[in-house]
């Protein structure tokens, strides 16, 4: 995973795929926001940012608030960071459209590199916790769920985003049906926390936990940016595709001469931390 997660550039270009393909215009990140009602909040926390395509996709909403919030957008690792501060300022800086006004963005966006495990914030300082497909990376859950309460004010609100035992499941089908040794996930994640079953794992942290599922499917039909998907993903894809890379695009090339319907099953769990708790 540190390998995986040195930058941005793998999480991209899985992404990109859904950027690109989903049939569901509004998009996830805009849902994300939308459903988690994010913009009702003005002390945020964001645990694995990523490429920060959630504040990217939604500048417009941040920068529409009439109280500014502040926004601490945090990754393990540093190189993600990196690459969240660079695309988050310059969407920022497209966004405002007279500079003599633009409020720094600094005093919106702070950047910090944080394990959601072991965190330096101080307790009760967020009223809006996000984990957008993070949990089922951490080594301790139970760990980063009561961190995340730690960190929490009472009634704060937890937005934790995850997936299905279904999702993208035709992609890994694809890859066998090439070369049956290959697997994109060493682990099925959606077994350490998934929609199935995360429920169960948050309740004894939060209450009023609800899950929404997101309504939306992938339709591709051009070979590229689906190899580059594959090619990012976890598994040991690589050190059978690399040396195979033009015969494994033709293949791909041929199963999309129809466009290739690929299942989406994910979500988010919304919770509530209690009122009274300190």
């Amino acid at each position: 995973l540190k390998t995986q997660y040195q930058n941005a550039g793998n999480i991209s270009a899985r992404i990109n795929l859904h950027a690109m393909y989903s049939v569901n215009r509004q998009g996830w990140f805009k849902w994300i926001y939308e459903q988690g009602n994010i913009a009702s909040h003005t002390e945020v926390l964001e645990l694995g940012c990523g490429d920060g395509r959630l504040w990217v996709d939604n500048i417009d909403s941040v920068m529409s608030q009439n109280i500014k919030p502040h926004i601490t957008v945090s990754d393990i690792s540093e190189g993600m960071v990196n690459d969240a501060r660079r695309n988050i300022t310059e969407v920022y800086e497209k966004c405002v459209k007279n500079p003599e006004n633009m409020v720094n963005s600094n005093n919106i966006f702070e950047y910090d590199v944080a394990d959601c495990q072991n965190m330096s914030y101080n307790d009760a300082s967020y009223d809006c916790v996000i984990a957008n497909h993070v949990l089922f990376y951490c080594e301790d859950i139970d760990k980063a769920c009561q961190e995340i309460v730690r960190v929490l004010k009472p009634g704060g609100v937890f937005v934790c985003a995850t997936y299905g035992s279904r999702h993208m499941q035709e992609i890994s089908q694809l890859v066998k049906e090439f070369d049956k040794r290959i697997v994109l996930a060493a682990d099925n994640l959606y077994d350490k926390f998934g929609l199935e079953g995360g429920g169960e794992l948050l309740d004894g942290y939060f209450e009023r936990i609800s899950m929404r599922r997101y309504d939306d499917y992938l339709l591709v039909d051009k070979a590229d940016p689906l190899v580059e998907y594959i090619l990012s993903c976890h598994g040991n894809q690589n050190q059978y595709l690399l040396d195979r890379y033009s015969d494994f695009k033709t293949f791909i090339q041929k199963k999309l001469r129809r466009p290739f319907v690929i299942t989406k099953d994910a979500g988010m769990f919304l919770c509530m931390k209690d009122l009274n708790m300190v």
